[in-house]
């Protein structure tokens, strides 16, 4: 019974025949179809050999199979995906999401040939980024800056170019570790650096930096600071401030490189939030470098910026490693246009990661309400979080859309086959319209309703 089975498979040739087969080719190419039509047949071969009880697959069965094998096979791991976590800056969920402007540039940059290293005034070749380092320069009141493509490589950049083989000091206390494993001392070290660590892991002193400096015999490049962008460190602790280490590498002659993490153009505390230092801040502080990341509160494409002193920002831009890190046209034109919505003073009102933040309770709890009258669950008092490395253990207030289901782990998981992310708490579901991007209320409501249609 068996090699009658196995006999009455048809061959990959003849399924290559078949119509609907032909169809699915025509979207899919041959080779791919090929591969598909063996993999489908081989797991039938396999299937029937392992299963006594086993039947031969239809045509149609088949064709279906095959189908699925092929949508598998050329579906794209990166999708759009709705955040309903409350989660502003959700690092797995690719951080900030762009405004239509920055959209829209994107796309216009990328289905053309583009001036991205042309000088149409002179006619000739022109230095790439120089515009979107003018952007910056303006926005922050820097003398220069320079565009990479994260800020871990902006880092690296700063420490290859200024302080390799030396020293660069900096406080146990900021030698953390972030998302993805990314630690500020492998960072120095793989950068040829020669960590110099001072204080403890809670208590740094002045006098500490003072002392290492002396210790390396005037061998220390750097001192760098690491703001706590996504620790606290309480109860019986001291650091110096930002002034303060400027004032030291002042004495010694010393530059300051502060690594601000996140970076923010806007002052948080006018959004009920702690106050996040600003970039500016860093610049006032008399800072000689400033890095910060373009994909976390400035609401822009993942990039690292680097400001600050004009003789060291161009000493870093021609570092060799600088062209391996460097921005593309894309990212370019993305941190652009995002740029022009804080010269044009309308960053809250364009860039998404600003509308959430600002977004009233009353707007998230009159959208949440829709949600409730259309799909049912109930209206739950909540907190939101900003996320991504920025203001830890900050929330904002919001209103939670509740689902009470048989299975919510079951519900999320089908969510999540919808492209829907949300988070399980006390047993629900759980909705927070503030990152669900306005545009999307309808389609998570028409896919809500699907599912719990379905699970009841």
């Amino acid at each position: 019974m068996k090699n009658e089975h196995l006999r009455s498979l048809p061959s990959v040739d003849k399924l290559l025949n078949v119509k609907d087969i032909q169809v699915l080719e025509v979207s899919f190419g041959r080779p791919l179809m090929i591969e598909a039509v063996r993999n489908v047949i081989k797991s039938e071969r396999d299937n029937l050999l392992q299963n006594a009880s086993a039947r031969v697959a239809s045509y149609n069965e088949l064709t279906i199979k095959i189908e699925k094998w092929l949508l598998k096979e050329t579906s794209l791991m990166l999708q759009p995906v709705i955040n309903a976590t409350g989660v502003i800056l959700h690092t797995n969920l690719g951080r900030a999401p762009l405004s239509k402007e920055a959209q829209q540039e994107v796309s216009m940059i990328s289905k053309d040939y583009n001036t991205l290293e042309y000088d149409l005034d002179l006619g000739k070749r022109g230095a790439r980024g120089t515009d979107v380092d003018s952007l910056i320069c303006r926005t922050t009141g820097s003398e220069a800056a320079l565009v990479v493509n994260n800020n871990a490589a902006a880092i690296m950049l700063v420490l290859k170019a200024l302080a390799e083989k030396r020293g660069v000091v900096i406080s146990r206390g900021q030698l953390v570790e972030i998302g993805g494993g990314f630690r500020i001392p492998d960072v120095i070290k793989q950068s040829e650096v020669n960590l110099v660590e001072v204080g403890t892991t809670n208590r740094t002193h002045p006098h500490d930096y003072h002392q290492a400096i002396r210790e390396q015999h005037n061998n220390v490049a750097l001192i760098m600071r690491a703001h706590h962008s996504n620790y606290n460190i309480v109860g019986f602790t001291a650091e110096p401030n930002l002034q303060e280490l400027v004032t030291i590498g002042s004495e010694h002659n010393i530059p300051v490189l502060d690594d601000l993490g996140s970076g923010t153009l806007l002052d948080t505390s006018t959004f009920g939030l702690t106050h996040e230092p600003t970039v500016q801040d860093s610049l006032h502080a008399g800072a000689s470098l400033v890095c910060f990341s373009a994909d976390k509160l400035l609401g822009g494409p993942q990039a690292g910026i680097i400001i600050g002193n004009k003789h060291l920002v161009n000493t870093i831009r021609n570092h060799p490693l600088a062209r391996a890190i460097r921005a593309d046209k894309l990212c370019i034109a993305a941190l652009s246009a995002t740029l022009l919505h804080y010269i044009k003073d309308e960053a809250i009102e364009k860039i998404p990661v600003w509308q959430m933040i600002a977004m009233d309770i009353s707007t998230i709890k009159t959208r949440a309400q829709r949600i409730v009258d259309q799909i049912g669950g109930t209206l739950v008092s909540g907190l939101s979080t900003i996320g991504g490395g920025s203001l830890p253990g900050e929330t904002l207030p919001t209103i939670l859309v509740g689902l009470q289901v048989e299975s919510s782990v079951r519900l999320a998981q089908d969510m999540r086959n919808n492209k829907i992310i949300a988070r399980i708490q006390d047993n629900q579901v759980m909705l927070d319209l503030r990152t669900v991007l306005p545009h999307h209320d309808d389609k998570l409501i028409s896919i809500l309703n699907d599912l719990l249609s379905v699970s009841t």
